[in-house]
């Protein structure tokens, strides 16, 4: 992930300082912006999650461990990948770069042409603020198994190109399995499915497709994705145990009502080929 590829030290420092956070108490509006939420580190634009460092599911203790080399899903691994090298050039390998930008406002235009609301700290605050510390939480949860495992991605391993070759000399060094980007994209399409729920098989089926964008890309096995949903998911289940995510959720499902309301459509939006 572009937001998740520095180095161990500075990893180390983010998760430290979230342990120190503590949710805004529940009777208060949750905060919107990114003055208020405040940064894990500065300068990075990566908010403060809900949950903490403390809070996160723990992956290492959840997933196996990635499939060894000369195992039967090691195999799975190499051919699900080499099935995707002929997207290269097509319109879904498109998708898969564009999948790949996690910061804000250009990565909630993934989802908000399925949602049929432009997700914007302008349009819906709430929404908005809801989505970026959902990334945080969702993708720092994917990061003990990470360093536990430290797999090598598939363009590496093959001496292959990738969709994103600008960001290839930093992901050499970021682990593999699970993946962080597929955490967050799950996390969000089922988040988003129970905001609206009236678009829920459409805003999974948009989650699902963020993830495949990772193998597609050449940056993921398709087991790390797998794995990625796992954690998307558990991570979503100890969020509705936050009481402040849980009242800025209410408040996001008012703004997409009003919106629909309105009939605001977003202006620009991603979705993936049928």
């Amino acid at each position: 992930m572009k937001l998740y590829v520095r180095s161990a030290a500075v990893i180390a420092a983010a998760l430290s300082l979230a342990a120190c956070q503590t949710s805004s108490p529940a009777t208060e509006a949750p905060p919107t912006t990114q003055a208020q939420i405040g940064e894990m580190r500065e300068g990075t634009g990566i908010l403060n999650g809900y949950l903490g460092a403390g809070g996160l599911p723990d992956s290492a203790a959840l997933l196996p461990p990635p499939p060894a080399m000369d195992t039967a899903a090691m195999m799975a691994d190499l051919e699900a990948y080499q099935t995707t090298r002929a997207l290269k050039g097509t319109p879904r390998w498109a998708q898969a770069q564009a999948d790949n930008e996690l910061h804000f406002p250009e990565a909630a235009r993934a989802f908000s042409c399925t949602l049929g609301v432009e997700i914007s700290e302008e349009r819906t605050p709430h929404l908005a603020a809801l989505m970026r510390r959902t990334l945080t939480d969702a993708g720092f949860s994917t990061y003990r198994a990470k360093q536990a495992y430290q797999r090598t991605r598939p363009f590496a391993l093959l001496e292959e190109e990738s969709c994103v070759p600008q960001e290839e000399a930093a992901l050499r060094g970021d682990g593999s399995y699970p993946s962080g980007h597929t955490a967050i994209g799950w996390a969000w399409g089922l988040m988003l499915a129970e905001l609206a729920p009236e678009r829920a098989d459409a805003l999974m089926k948009r989650g699902y497709e963020f993830g495949q964008s990772r193998m597609i890309c050449g940056v993921h096995w398709q087991s790390d994705v797998d794995a990625g949903r796992v954690m998307g998911a558990a991570t979503l289940a100890k969020l509705h145990t936050d009481p402040v995510f849980l009242a800025q959720a209410k408040l996001a499902r008012a703004e997409i009502e009003a919106g629909w309301t309105a009939g605001a459509a977003p202006e620009a939006c991603l979705t993936a080929p049928e």
